[in-house]
């Protein structure tokens, strides 16, 4: 808050008996007192809300075809943060599940919204990207589990009332630290001569995803990688941490049977036993969100030859164990804050739809005609692609993609709801106006794969056209160019 946003009441009538110079001292002096207040008295709260199904078995999502869990490796939680001070309340937090669709996400703020009253626009949830979850929205052959759903919302819209009423006076602080252990980009540019064909019967594509090791046909990533974790984290008055909230660009980690919160919930099961050993039993939540990592894995394959094949969960636990030691040695560095200005900004813009163009429909036609005649579980990529296309004849041309832009003292977020390259938000943050800046993707949506039109143009599957990846491929220029004039709204 500033001067020019104090309401101007009528001075006193002893106003009028004082020397001039000092009734504005002293006005000035309110002025001041009053800014003051609205970043002080800063309370944090936090809590994880257990969100396994109830119910077994249950399909999970990140594959083209169904896929059973039968058991429950570990529970998928709903993790959530706010952060208040007299002027704003701000709840932000991550869901165990692969991709989320927005009447879900805006299911559970209206509900939480309705107890609390906080706005729905100061909320900022996402999915972790596991792909050991429920699916929620339909892609490829996988449909939502849609009698999960009511469950879901209901016990994570509880978490956000449990943690509003848990609210107690804290600091704010944030670092960031680098970790390149983990993150490879996904995407390998080909040697010249080499080709595949795409499911639209194309051999164009000059892009591959997930090559594999030794690969003769390759020849340098097709893009960069984001070494950074950026840390946003609230201390009691005490010293002892409430929460951390982490983002790192590493897509997920895989290799469980069952459903899992993948490395996002093994990290925080291993930050919070690090810092159990400083900080005894006081109650602490750790959370780890994605950053710009739609063409980013953990499978380096610049190596000629495949690492040795780990134990179901291992190479998960080894990562979590990992990235949280970084994120522990990042909080130890941290400086914090008794009082801090909070802002934020939501908008919703309007993209274009990719759809199948005229000369397509008959080769769609034939493909689905003979794909009838076999069990789904046998499809082609070229059948399931052709679907796909079809599914996609029913969206609007245009679709709103809401985009979202936090201030937190001199620490910026933004948040797109995509698969979001990582170029796109290295950009983001190396032009950000504020001195930190996170990008956190698949929030409070689900818009599919965000190439840049660089990207587009090379193909591979991120590009190809599905319900996974389907907005314009101009789309990055102008979400990136939205954020960028609401970062600059929010600036100081």
């Amino acid at each position: 808050m500033n001067a020019q946003d104090l309401k101007t009441h009528p001075a006193p009538d002893r106003a009028s008996l004082l020397p001039c110079s000092l009734f504005w001292m002293l006005s000035l002096l309110g002025i001041l007192s009053a800014t003051q207040t609205m970043e002080a008295s800063l309370k944090a709260s936090a809590v994880a809300m257990d969100v396994t199904p109830s119910y077994l078995p249950i399909r999970m999502a990140g594959s083209m075809r169904p896929n059973q869990a039968t058991d429950i490796h570990d529970p998928l939680k709903a993790r959530l943060m706010i952060i208040e001070n007299d002027a704003t309340t701000f709840v932000i937090g991550t869901i165990d599940n692969c991709v989320i669709p927005r009447e879900v996400f805006d299911a559970i703020k209206s509900k939480a919204s309705t107890a609390t009253g906080i706005p729905t626009s100061h909320m900022l949830l996402s999915a972790t990207h596991t792909h050991s979850a429920p699916p929620l929205t339909g892609l490829f052959l996988n449909d939502p589990e849609s009698e999960y759903i009511p469950e879901l919302v209901e016990k994570t819209a509880q978490g956000i009332i449990q943690a509003f009423h848990q609210l107690e006076p804290a600091r704010i602080g944030w670092f960031s630290i680098e970790n390149d252990r983990h993150v490879f980009n996904r995407r390998w540019h080909l040697k010249g001569g080499t080709s595949y064909e795409n499911p639209f019967g194309s051999e164009a594509d000059t892009v591959r995803m997930n090559p594999g090791y030794g690969n003769p046909d390759i020849e340098r990533p097709a893009g960069p990688r984001d070494p950074e974790i950026n840390i946003l984290a609230a201390l009691r008055k005490n010293g002892s941490p409430i929460c951390i909230y982490a983002n790192y660009s590493l897509h997920y980690v895989g290799g469980v049977r069952g459903l899992s919160g993948d490395y996002f919930g093994a990290f925080a099961n291993e930050l919070a036993g690090m810092l159990k050993e400083t900080y005894g039993d006081q109650p602490f939540v750790g959370i780890l969100s994605n950053g710009a990592s739609g063409d980013i894995n953990n499978l380096n394959y610049g190596l000629t030859t495949a690492p040795p094949r780990k134990d179901l969960y291992e190479q998960i636990r080894f990562v979590a164990k990992d990235v949280a030691h970084s994120v522990n040695e990042g909080f130890r560095k941290m400086e914090w804050k008794d009082s801090l200005p909070i802002s934020i900004r939501e908008r919703e813009i309007q993209l274009g739809v990719r759809k199948a163009a005229d000369h397509e429909w008959d080769r769609i036609h034939r493909i689905l005609k003979e794909a009838q005649e076999k069990d789904m579980s046998q499809w082609s990529q070229a059948e399931i692609y052709a679907r796909e296309s079809l599914l996609l004849r029913d969206f609007p041309d245009k679709v709103a993609v809401k985009l979202q832009a936090v201030r937190v003292g001199d620490f910026g977020i933004v948040s797109l709801p995509t698969e979001t390259f990582v170029e796109i938000g290295l950009q983001l943050k190396t032009e950000s106006p504020l001195k930190q800046q996170m990008v956190v993707e698949l929030a409070n949506g689900y818009n599919g794969y965000l190439p840049t039109p660089q990207q587009h143009a090379w193909g591979g599957y991120e590009t190809w056209r599905a319900r996974s990846s389907y907005l314009e491929e101009d789309a990055s220029l102008k979400i990136v160019r939205n954020l960028q004039e609401m970062l600059s709204e929010l600036h100081p």
